[in-house]
This record gives structure tokens, C-alpha cells and sequence, in this order.
């Protein structure tokens, strides 16, 4: 892909691998100018993938670089209670508005458009995916440095749909210690490279929690396997993350933008210097 860009290939000359995709790529809204789209993935749910995308999201942001939140988790939107967003999105006349959290992150999420937070979503996976696809293409995010997209787990219908239509660029892969969640990430590294999709880094959530007496890393689920992973597929950049108490109530009370941490400080400077 072109440095420069515009995910428009109708108005562009150059020759690269993204035209194998022109007749799949969706516009984004035609008021929306989006540099980089980074997909957050994993290969079973609970590992803390929108733990990673909001952590990411924050950093990316106090750094000083316009970001947005698409919430493709339809089923399961889990960002809005991270920010502590309540209020609704709104429609203008010319498409959908993202709300903007505390310190001015652009989100989009099906819990910011149901009348009620818990209201559970009963579709079918092609109306799932639809609506994915149309938080990309119906709704205005305007200058956008920095999108993550929070998959929902798994490689089904909605990553199928993501990865065909809107040009992600790279991928965060999030896992857990535990041995059987080892095997199973390793099915969204296969589809990523399936998919032509470069893979940024691979995070481990949950890596270790911190003695509070002596300070020493416990592992509570096992010995780490995300080296071996991550050196298999030839992912060179790897983070990990304590179990940290402060940092789960954090989400809970939806202020995950005041966090302390530089976990993912790595993972962050991987992304800026994949877009210069």
C-alpha cells in the first residue's frame, strides 16, 4: 500500500496489492479521512481484547493524534462502559455522529444506538456484519490519525466482513497465558496472514499479577508461551499485562482514559513509526 494512501482506489494510480480488494473496499462516509486502521483481535472472547483497544486508544490520543473507536463487538459492546459513555449518538442530516469521550476519542458502538444499555442484540450473523461495515461507511468521523476496531472474538462472519471491506492495516492480536488460548490465537494469526494483513504485535493479558509485599511477578495462569507464539509467525513485537485490580475497576467506573501504565508504550510507538 501507497504511504499516501486514501483507501479511494478509483481516484488513485498506483499499482499495489490493494487493488486484488477494490471490488470488496467500502468507502468510509465521504466527510471521513481516516490514515490508519488497526484491528484489535483474538481468537476466543473474555482475553481482554477491549481492555487493549481502549488502552491503546487513550495512549494513541495523549500523544497527541486524533483517535477513534469503531466497536465492531455487536453483540458484545464493552467500550462505551470503559469510557463511561452514556449518551446517545446523534444523526445529522448528512449521516451518524460518534460520541466523544472526556478527553475527545470518537467512538462508535450499538450501545450507544439501543434505547437501553442491556438490551441484548437476537440477529443473524449477516445482519451483525452488516452493521459493523456501516459504522465505517454511514458514520462521519471526520479526521481520524488513529482508528481501532474492537472485533468481537473468533474468525466468523464479522472479522470475514472487517477484513474484507475496510482497509485495516495491521493487527493487535490479545491473548491470555493459559496454554489452550495459546492454540486458539494462533487460528487469528492464520487468518490474518490468510487475509494479507500484517500483524503489529501480539499483547498478553494477564501475564502476571505484582506482589504487593515483595513485588515479585506471580504467574497465576501458567508460564508464558506468547515468546514461542510470537516467534513462530515472526511477530517481533510483544507486550504484556499484569492482572492489575486498579485497572479493572478503571473500566468499571468508566475512566479508563485517567489509567497509569506502560504496558503497551511499545506497541504504541510500533504503530507511529508504521505511519510515518
Amino acid at each position: 500500500m501507497s504511504e499516501n494512501c486514501s483507501h479511494n482506489c478509483e481516484s488513485c494510480n498506483e499499482t499495489c496489492s490493494e487493488r486484488t480488494k477494490e471490488s470488496l473496499l467500502a468507502r468510509p462516509h465521504e466527510l471521513s479521512h481516516i490514515k490508519k486502521v488497526i484491528g484489535v483481535v483474538s481468537g476466543k472472547g473474555g482475553v481482554g481484547k477491549s481492555l487493549v483497544t481502549s488502552l491503546l486508544a487513550v495512549l494513541a490520543h495523549r500523544e497527541g493524534f486524533e483517535t477513534a473507536i469503531l466497536d465492531a463487538d455487536i453483540t458484545g459492546p464493552s467500550i462505551p462502559k470503559a469510557f463511561g459513555l452514556h449518551k446517545k449518538a446523534e444523526a445529522g442530516e448528512f449521516g451518524l455522529y460518534p460520541v466523544k469521550t472526556k478527553t475527545g476519542i470518537s467512538v462508535m458502538s450499538l450501545n450507544l444506538l439501543t434505547e437501553n444499555e442491556t438490551d441484548p442484540v437476537v440477529w443473524r450473523g449477516p445482519l451483525i456484519a452488516g452493521t459493523a461495515k456501516q459504522f465505517w461507511t454511514d458514520v462521519i468521523w471526520g479526521n481520524v490519525d488513529f482508528m481501532f476496531i474492537d472485533m468481537p472474538p473468533g474468525t466468523g462472519d464479522v472479522p470475514l466482513t472487517v477484513f474484507q471491506s475496510i482497509p485495516v492495516d495491521g493487527l493487535i492480536i490479545v491473548t491470555s497465558p493459559q496454554e489452550l488460548v495459546g492454540m486458539i490465537v494462533e487460528k487469528a494469526i492464520n487468518m490474518a496472514q490468510m487475509m494479507h494483513i500484517p500483524v503489529f504485535a501480539v499483547v498478553e493479558n494477564m501475564s502476571y499479577i505484582t506482589c504487593p509485599d515483595c513485588g515479585k511477578e506471580i504467574h497465576v495462569f501458567g508460564e508464558s508461551h506468547i515468546d514461542k507464539i510470537a516467534e513462530k509467525h515472526g511477530v517481533k513485537n510483544i507486550a504484556r499485562l499484569p492482572i492489575a485490580p486498579t485497572l479493572a475497576a478503571a473500566c468499571d467506573d468508566g475512566r479508563i482514559e485517567s489509567f497509569d501504565g506502560s504496558w503497551l508504550d511499545g506497541v504504541l510507538k510500533k504503530l507511529v513509526s508504521e505511519n510515518k
